[in-house]
């Protein structure tokens, strides 16, 4: 490791070490995008695993332990086992296998481009050289999970546990606009409902059968109404699938519901809501699965971090440093859920996260980093 417990930099030292060590960072981002990591492909996910590791060694000067799962490897990185902040990311990214082929890192003067580099490749590199960067290292976790972008299933209960065990969370998802940092998240979660009837011949003997998509007609209205725009709290039925053959009455009906909600406390009535639907049809009957995965990250849950972060942004000469809400959900929410103050949005400034637009600002890379490092000195130090 580059610095000792006696190796005590200024804002000024520190970000010129980062801004002296820019190129390398881009081409460590340029490798990292095109070593192409879609959620649940296995092999795919392993070699990014592996880069990252190497990654980390190189830059941090020892190992991280590679996490098997069932959904892929989660890279975890400690300083010691004396760790007062968690840094969280997650190296699997929603493009199908094939995309880096066709479409790989480029970069346009300081704009850079690619699958997964927004979100949030950029912001795994810039973050683990902010950690070297000071000697806070050693009371330093960074854990890097494989199925975020699919729901966290494997990686939750690691997460909650690191979280508990280092009392601070900073999350690399990729900033909101101008760079501002991500204060309250709405809690978001998928229903499934399906509807069992009977099936018939629509010409002959319809009155025999038992209409699925009647009732899916029935249902949807009666799901949307739970919604409560005026606090946050929406709820949109999203793809259906119901019939096989257009002189049969359908007799299986499955539809998704997408919900969020600000309010912790929506997300205990939207699931018992939807576990109290009942049919419309005699004979007909409903099932409903899934629910919340990621509960509200409220702002309570922010605020303090946040304003530790305004603070450090101020030596680093970034003014202005906002917080907003945002409707999507990440893996802060499950760190806010068990009751640790967490900080989003610390990872990369650009835009078209998920989309073919996808880019970020390269040449804000030492910025970005020594805001999580001064975040790291003022958490370990407070």
């Amino acid at each position: 490791m580059a610095l000792t417990e006696t190796d005590v930099r200024t804002p000024a030292q520190i970000r010129a070490a980062l801004d002296a060590q820019l190129d390398v960072m881009i081409n460590d981002v340029a490798d990292f995008v095109n070593c192409e990591s879609p959620s649940l492909e296995i092999d795919r996910l392993r070699a990014s695993a592996e880069w990252l590791s190497a990654l980390m060694t190189r830059v941090l000067g020892k190992a991280p332990q590679i996490i098997e799962s069932e959904r892929g490897p989660h890279v975890h990185w400690k300083g010691s086992d004396s760790t007062k902040v968690l840094i969280v990311g997650h190296h699997d990214t929603v493009f199908p296998l094939g995309t880096v082929a066709r479409r790989p890192f480029t970069r346009d003067g300081n704009i850079g481009r690619g699958p997964g580099i927004f979100d949030m490749k950029t912001g795994i590199v810039q973050a683990i050289y902010g950690v070297a960067a000071v000697k806070e290292w050693y009371h330093t976790e960074i854990l890097i999970t494989a199925d975020e972008e699919v729901g966290s299933h494997a990686s939750r209960v690691l997460l909650e546990e690191r979280a508990k065990a280092t009392g601070a969370v900073l999350v690399l998802e990729p900033s909101a606009d101008g760079g501002a940092l991500k204060t309250a998240r709405k809690g978001t979660g998928t229903f499934v409902v399906e509807v069992m009837g009977r099936a018939a011949h629509a010409g002959l003997e319809p009155e025999k059968g038992i209409n699925a998509l009647v009732e899916l007609a029935a249902q949807v209205p009666r799901i949307a109404a739970l919604a409560r725009p005026e606090i946050g709290t929406t709820v949109t039925p999203t793809v259906a699938k119901v019939g096989t053959a257009d002189n049969v009455v359908p007799e299986h009906a499955k539809f998704a519901v997408d919900v969020r909600c600000v309010l912790p406390e929506e997300k205990d009535r939207l699931e018992r809501e939807m576990a109290a639907l009942t049919p419309t049809l005699p004979g007909a009957h409903i099932t409903v699965s899934g629910g919340m995965n990621r509960p509200p990250l409220h702002e309570s849950m922010t605020t303090q971090l946040f304003g530790v972060a305004q603070r450090v942004a101020l030596e680093f000469g970034i003014n202005d440093l906002q917080g907003v809400a945002v409707g999507g959900g990440s893996d802060g929410n499950i760190t806010a859920a068990v009751g640790v103050r967490t900080l989003d949005g610390l990872g990369a400034v650009g835009g078209g996260a998920h989309a073919e637009s996808e880019h970020v600002r390269l040449d804000l890379m030492p910025e970005r980093a020594a805001l999580v490092a001064g975040l790291i000195q003022a958490i370990v130090n407070s």
